[in-house]
């Protein structure tokens, strides 16, 4: 597949700043593999499309306040985006980096609280391995200092309705530097409904990382390395997936995070470990039946998984259809289900 068939015009204004109010009240773009419809609905919803018996897969991961802001020992400003703990030594973490002239391992950073920071080496470039030095962990810096990392395309920094609104309402295993955002939309009474349905729901945890959100820049989109992300798939959640199998029921996918761990588990067998899957289109799915998910950025590799979902071809004209409605796009908008 091509780069630009990864592309299209996303208009600025639709780009959601702002979460709404009432995160069930998003709008619901249904589109139909089968025969290629598209019907406009509300998230509140889902249970009228789903059956007894089918099976909703939840990423469970949290965020974290994963930004920290710091200066060399030179005074030169330097911002750090922990990504996940390190193998070696113990304590580290690996690190995203933003600076002028990255410091040389052994180098000293200070945080904007004054905490001390020692870069040990490099995971690759750009990629710090730090630790403290202070005797607090850098799960306890990042929590009491930390700041939330919002998506670029939100252009305001972060604010009291963020820390809530961007996590989702089952969010429990922290380690994400990002949000689940296709999960944002439930509610629990959406939930309690679901169950009262006869809908099953079931947990995994997936920790989004910064590789999600990396443009794909190979001129032939097979080309893009994904970077490994940390998964797991609980027994109750096995076993939930084998029951909705021999049952009939739908196993439905929140998430592209979760259909990367569940497609994943799929593949290598693995209920725990790290992926680097690349779903883009001729994929062939071994475990999912449809997805929930939400209007992504153009060139990304969140957008070749939807399309490689439901074909380029109905993606791109549900995109044109969302355009034309004006539908709220990326990770504060609207949803779209995939059956």
């Amino acid at each position: 597949m091509k780069l630009p068939e990864l592309d299209y015009e996303l208009p600025e204004e639709l780009i959601a700043q702002h979460p709404i109010a009432d995160r069930d009240e998003a709008r619901m773009m249904v589109v139909n593999r089968r025969d290629g419809s598209i019907e406009h609905s509300r998230f509140r919803k889902l249970a009228r499309y789903l059956s007894e018996g089918d099976l909703v897969i939840v990423n469970d991961t949290r965020v974290f306040p994963a930004r920290l802001f710091a200066r060399k020992e030179s005074g030169g400003r330097i911002e750090l985006l922990m990504i996940r703990p390190a193998e070696t030594p113990p304590g580290a973490w690996i690190a995203l980096m933003r600076a002028h002239h990255a410091p040389k391992a052994g180098g000293r950073l200070l945080t904007d609280q004054d905490e001390s920071l020692r870069i040990v080496g490099y995971d690759r470039p750009g990629r710090p391995i730090v630790v403290s030095e202070n005797g607090r962990s850098i799960e306890e810096l990042v929590q009491a200092d930390g700041r939330l990392a919002l998506p670029h395309y939100i252009n305001h920094p972060p604010q009291t309705e963020d820390v809530e609104q961007y996590q989702t309402v089952y969010a429990d295993r922290i380690g994400a530097v990002a949000a689940p955002t296709a999960g944002l939309h439930f509610t629990q009474a959406l939930i309690d409904e679901l169950l009262a349905d006869g809908i099953r729901v079931a947990r995994l945890t997936l920790h989004i990382g910064p590789g999600t959100f990396t443009p794909v820049r190979s001129p032939e989109i097979e080309g893009h390395t994904m970077e490994a992300e940390w998964y797991q798939l609980p027994s109750l959640t096995r076993e939930a997936i084998e029951l909705a199998r021999r049952t009939g029921g739908r196993v439905i996918a929140v998430g592209t995070s979760s259909v990367r761990a569940l497609e994943s588990h799929a593949i290598t067998g693995d209920s725990e470990g790290f992926t680097g899957l690349f779903i883009s289109p001729g994929f062939r799915f071994k475990l999912i039946d449809a997805m929930i998910t939400n209007f992504h950025m153009p060139r990304t590799t969140v957008l070749a998984m939807v399309m490689a979902v439901a074909g380029r071809e109905l993606i791109m004209n549900a995109y044109r259809e969302a355009i034309r409605h004006r539908y709220r796009f990326l990770s504060y908008g609207d949803a779209m289900l995939i059956l």
